[in-house]
């Protein structure tokens, strides 16, 4: 069996449909129908069911689809050994990431890692801490920043440690403090992260006896900046996501430090590819985190 049948549809599940699959590789769409069928005879039963709407797994299409998954990373540090034997640095690097990581991070990251490994591809999944976990898990990425402590069952490198800062509005009652106490922000109105994106904050607000008063819960880490701002509450966030915000707000430390502890994650460390295991050194040893 042809493991560029395999790549193509993997490709089709990613994007769930034939049409986008066949533009994205460069072939035909009746190219990628044909291959697809192919395949299907191979295994004796429909791995794909066709609508509309696009294209979805079937029951026994998901039952094979982390098997391919694994073939074909395989393949892939095969590859890649090959290539190192020759001398040679080439492959490809699947990386999730959130978007402090990949605003502040990984442009300084991939810009340097590219000057010493032009013929290594970077490519990138943007989640939340639990997609990231998800992602790294079934295997569709081959590492991912995360803030710890996560699974157990991967492998971490801990990388930097990012205090937690509290947002007023610059009339706030607290904003001339040099210092927040938890209990002081017990009853203020408080913009919550939204699920995915909250544990930081909730391994905070845990140590509380008494609750904020929760008015709003928002996904985006600069919708919360901006409503801080307008004085609709006030919320807590890590000093990453806030370098180099340009928000008329006021930013100050817990009284006792809270800290986010970053790190990225894999699978394992014995089966990551060589492609993988240059990018982690690379990152590990990284100078301007």
């Amino acid at each position: 069996m042809s493991i560029n049948k395999y790549k193509v549809f993997m490709k089709v599940v990613e994007l769930r449909s034939l049409t986008k699959a066949a533009e994205v590789m460069g072939f035909t769409q009746s190219g990628v129908s044909h291959i697809m069928n192919s395949l299907e005879e191979e295994f004796g039963f429909l791995l794909l069911t066709r609508s509309r709407s696009g294209v979805q797994l079937t029951t026994n299409g998901e039952e094979v689809l982390k098997t391919i998954r694994e073939i074909l990373k395989w393949n892939e540090h095969l590859e890649q050994q090959v290539a190192s034997i020759h001398g040679i640095e080439l492959g490809t690097v699947h990386i999730g990431t959130f978007t402090s990581v990949g605003v502040h991070w990984l442009p300084g990251i991939i810009q340097d890692f590219q000057k010493d490994f032009p013929q290594i591809e970077i490519r990138l999944a943007e989640g939340d801490y639990r997609e990231i976990e998800q992602w790294i898990a079934e295997g569709k990425i081959d590492c991912g920043f995360l803030s710890l402590p996560t699974w157990e069952s991967f492998d971490v490198i801990p990388l930097h440690q990012d205090p937690m800062l509290v947002l007023l509005p610059l009339d706030h009652k607290l904003s001339s403090q040099t210092v927040i106490d938890l209990s002081q922000i017990a009853n203020e109105p408080f913009i919550m992260p939204s699920k995915g994106s909250d544990d930081d904050v909730n391994r905070i607000l845990k140590n509380m006896t008494i609750k904020p008063d929760i008015k709003y819960t928002v996904g985006d880490d600069y919708a919360i900046m901006a409503m801080v701002e307008k004085g609709l509450g006030i919320s807590i966030l890590p000093e990453l996501v806030l370098r180099g915000q340009k928000r008329t707000i006021q930013l100050l430390p817990l009284k006792e430090p809270c800290l986010r502890s970053l790190g990225i994650a894999v699978n394992s460390m014995r089966q990551m590819s060589p492609a993988t295991k240059r990018f982690l050194n690379y990152v590990k040893n990284y100078p301007k985190l």
